[in-house]
């Protein structure tokens, strides 16, 4: 196979869907909302299961990927974790790996971004995930992931993962764009929802990820279409982009698209809102 970037086509993935090197996996979660909480967290596996791309095995990101020992969800695991986990599943160093899931292209964004945080390049995200796929009419199957386990090596890359030292320390500096990738209102703190505190960083932009996203296809607008995005907000005027969430998932997809439109230095805030609203000492705007 030629290497390939950040996204990979459907057409392109069923073409070398029988290459041997090849690992595809279904990434889906879904945050089911729970009154008086901000949301209870459901592997999708039972989607997986019923349905799949042929071949596909499944990576569960809060259940197997994440940081056991963390009290916030999502949060990164050890590079020894995430090698066990990857390997047992089937990845290898000479992989390459294809990840989507259903309804929104957040949750393969955050297992390819982890994939980039541990030295692994051969990665891609499948443009419009599952939805796209499905819609298309492409191959599906039922039948269980035959992978044999490989050996993954993780080799951490650090400046892919802010701290929230680093996001603090960053508050006024002009050489570095913090940028929200939710909602206006939950920027703002006008939504009923947030991550513990309403209101965003302080300094910090706002760009919503979704409005990345082509409605009418699922899939990411094209690298034009994204720098023209991000020059609303400045982003490439700046040496250094760090994306923020609720939890560091949809701060990947938008850390993604930055990549993609070529800005050559992002990382994402791990703890993202999740972990700053907990700690009554660190501010809030609204």
């Amino acid at each position: 196979m030629t290497p390939f970037g950040p996204l990979v086509e459907t057409a392109w993935l069923e073409e070398h869907l029988q290459n041997e090197n090849l690992r595809i996996f279904d990434t889906t979660t879904f945050l089911i909302p729970v009154p008086g909480a901000p949301y209870r967290i459901k592997s999708g596996i039972e989607e997986f299961q019923r349905e799949h791309i042929p071949g596909a095995g499944f990576l569960d990101l809060n259940g197997e990927l994440s940081d056991r020992a963390s009290p916030f969800p999502f949060m990164m695991s050890s590079p020894e974790q995430f090698s066990a986990v990857v390997s047992e599943k089937g990845v290898s160093d000479d992989s390459w790996v294809v990840l989507y899931s259903i309804g929104n292209m957040m949750w393969s964004t955050r297992v390819w971004w982890m994939f980039l945080s541990f030295g692994f390049d051969q990665v891609a995200v499948l443009n419009g995930g599952w939805d796209k796929w499905h819609r298309e009419g492409r191959p599906v199957s039922s039948r269980p992931c035959a992978y044999t386990p490989g050996t993954f090596t993780a080799t951490p890359r650090p400046d892919l993962i802010a701290s929230r030292q680093e996001v603090e320390k960053a508050m006024g500096k002009p050489a570095v764009c913090t940028l929200c990738a939710l909602s206006p209102e939950v920027y703002e703190g006008t939504s009923e929802r947030h991550s513990g505190r309403p209101g965003h960083i302080p300094g910090s932009c706002n760009l919503y990820y979704r409005d990345l996203v082509d409605p009418d296809t699922g899939t990411l607008l094209d690298p034009a279409g994204l720098r023209t995005r991000f020059a609303t907000i400045g982003a490439f005027e700046k040496e250094r982009v760090m994306t923020y969430c609720g939890g560091g998932i949809a701060s990947t997809l938008v850390a993604l698209a930055l990549r993609l439109a070529g800005h050559p230095n992002v990382a994402v805030y791990d703890g993202s809102l999740r972990e700053w609203s907990a700690d009554p000492n660190l501010p809030l705007e609204l």
